[in-house]
Order: structure tokens, then sequence, then C-alpha cells
């Protein structure tokens, strides 16, 4: 006879997730687009993050990160770690998060999920749906500073959207990341050049169409003198460029004003010291998605993007992740609780009293 108090969840690792087929950059950026959508119709939940900075120099970091999906009746956190010396000081990666959904009928929780896939994708996706709105259409050349998995994600994005995309050039700290990064992604596109700087940081920029900068450093690497006119750039990281890339630049986008207002970034740098306000803002990345305001308008347009993260598609996604592995029937059912605490026989055994 089962008991009606019995609870159990999903449990879905990373990999359930890839064998479900979540690894899938087009479905998460259907699913941001969507989300954004309902942000605009108030039909989502976003409180700001929780942020827990243990070394202000390395920004090493434990973020908490809720919301809620009305229409999808699901209330969700994400728990995620940034550690950026992990690779230098322990041969580890830099991020790593856990997800939570809780059904808001009777609040008990459904999934507990892996959550770096689903955060790695989603930054990668949000780059690409800035570039879908943002980026020179006819862009042949893709420079990277950086070349670690969000720089990876972020090329799989970029090319889902710019299929015209030719040659990828990538500069890092050492010669073996660049070198990594074309192993694994020169596999997935050999149809591409791909072009080691052997860690020159201008050569891979300068002539670029699309610019991501995706480091850990907290310094400006990027110079405004590199960036040709009609270029896209997305900022991934905390401080990576001058100011100046920033202030020439005839449109700024971010994924949401306010909340780079809070953060780290280049541009919340300049917000803190008075150098820009919100009338240097040219839209929300939800004002493009639901055209409400224009995204490139010329081909000369130097366009800066810069995205910190929105909890609410960090949820959608993983919501969709979650209904493609149950599709799939991929995952581990786990007990929360057989039955209520005094429901337990024996129960007399086990107190300490």
């Amino acid at each position: 006879m089962s008991n009606k108090h019995h609870l159990s969840f999903t449990y879905l690792s990373q990999e359930d997730l890839l064998d479900a087929g979540c690894f899938d950059i087009r479905m998460v950026m259907d699913i941001a687009e969507k989300a954004m959508l309902e942000f605009e119709r108030h039909h989502v939940i976003f409180p700001e993050k929780i942020v827990q900075i243990f070394n202000q120099a390395t920004q090493e970091r434990i973020n908490c990160l809720p919301a809620t999906l009305l229409d999808e009746k699901v209330c969700g956190v994400k728990w995620v770690s940034v550690f950026p010396m992990n690779p230098i000081e322990h041969d580890q990666q830099n991020l790593s998060a856990i997800f939570i959904l809780s059904e808001i009928e009777t609040g008990f929780p459904i999934c507990v999920m892996e959550g770096t896939l689903a955060s790695n994708m989603r930054v990668a996706a949000i780059g690409g749906l800035a570039a879908k709105y943002l980026a020179r259409q006819d862009s042949e050349v893709i420079g990277f500073i950086g070349a670690g998995e969000q720089a990876k994600m972020h090329l799989i994005a970029m090319k889902a959207v710019c299929p015209s995309l030719k040659q990828c050039r990538v500069a890092a700290h050492v010669v073996k990341h660049e070198e990594q990064f074309i192993a694994e992604l020169s596999r997935l596109y050999p149809e591409m050049e791909f072009v080691s700087t052997n860690t020159n940081l201008q050569k891979a920029i300068e002539d670029a169409d699309i610019l991501v900068t995706a480091t850990s450093a907290q310094a400006p690497l990027l110079k405004a003198t590199w960036v040709k006119p009609g270029t896209f750039y997305s900022h991934i990281g905390g401080w990576e460029d001058e100011f100046e890339v920033a202030l020439q630049a005839d449109k700024i986008v971010c994924d949401d004003w306010e909340t780079v207002t809070h953060r780290t970034q280049t541009l919340s740098r300049m917000y803190q010291e008075g150098l820009i306000n919100a009338n240097n803002i040219h839209a929300d990345l939800h004002e493009l998605v639901s055209g409400k305001k224009a995204g490139r308008e010329s081909q000369t347009e130097r366009i800066y993007f810069n995205a910190v993260g929105l909890a609410y598609i960090d949820i959608a996604i993983a919501m969709a992740m979650f209904n493609r592995a149950r599709e799939k029937q991929k995952g581990t059912q786990l007990d929360l609780q057989q039955s209520m605490v005094f429901e337990h026989l024996g129960l007399k055994s086990k107190v300490k009293l």
C-alpha cells in the first residue's frame, strides 16, 4: 500500500542530460527568447541573486539565483560556484552548478539536476541571441580572447546564428589552451579555419567581425583601437575591456541594464564612476526579441553587448531540459521521504531522547 506522504524527485546527471539530447543550442536559444517574452508580460518572478564572494581579487564566489515561471507553475534555483583559479591551481573547471526545481501547487521538489551544462549553454545562447539581432549577417571572422568552456560554447551559438562564419581566431593565456580549443572545436566544424595566435590578443581581434571576451581576468585586455567599424562585441566576464570600447560603440545593449548596475562588469564599473547611465543604453535584449526596439541598423555600427545572467532564463532552460529528459526516460528517481517523521514505525529506537 503506497503512503500518500511518500515524496520523490528526479535526479539528472550531466550524462543523463547529454543522453536525452539536451545539448541543443537552438532549443536553448528558443527557450530563452520565449522566457524573455514571458518576462515582458510579467509572468515571471525574478528576485535579485545572492552573491557570496570569498576573494575580491580573484572573484571566487558562490551565487544563489532564484526565479519562478508562473505559467509553468515551477519555482527554481541555481546554486553556482565560480572559482577562476581552479584551472591553474587544481586543474579543474572554474564553474559548477546545480538546479533545484519545485512545483508551486504543493511546493514539493520535482527535480535536482546538474547545472553546469545548462548554465554554460545559457551564457552562450544569450550571446548568440544578441548576435542574431546585432551582428552583421555576412560576418565571416570571429575572434576570441579566452579559450575555456564559455569560449567553446559561444562558438557553437555564434555559428548557429551566423552560419557565414568561416574563420575562428583564438588567443588564450597559454598556447596549450588555444591548441585544446582548436582540437576540440575543429572536430565539430571541420569546414572552418582555426587560427592559434600564440597568445597574441590583438591578432585574434583585429579585423574580426564578431568579438568575444571569455576570461576570468579583471583587467582591460581588449583595446578600443582593435575594434573595427561594423563589429559586434559580446562581453561575457568581468572587467575585460577598456572603457573606450564601450564609449566608442554606436549601440550598447544589455541583457538587463538594471541588473548590470549592481555587478562588476566593465559597464558596471563605468556606471559606478559616472561615465555612463541608462541614457547611454540602447536596449535590453528582450526589447529586441519583442520588436520594441531595433537591432543593427547599419553595416558600420560598432555594437557592444553585455550579459550578466538572468535567473528566470536559467530556470526556463532547466525546465525544458527536465521535460526532454522525462520524454527520453532519463534520470534516476530518488526518495525524499517514505513517510512523515512521526509515521515511521520503530521511531523510538531512532530518536535520541
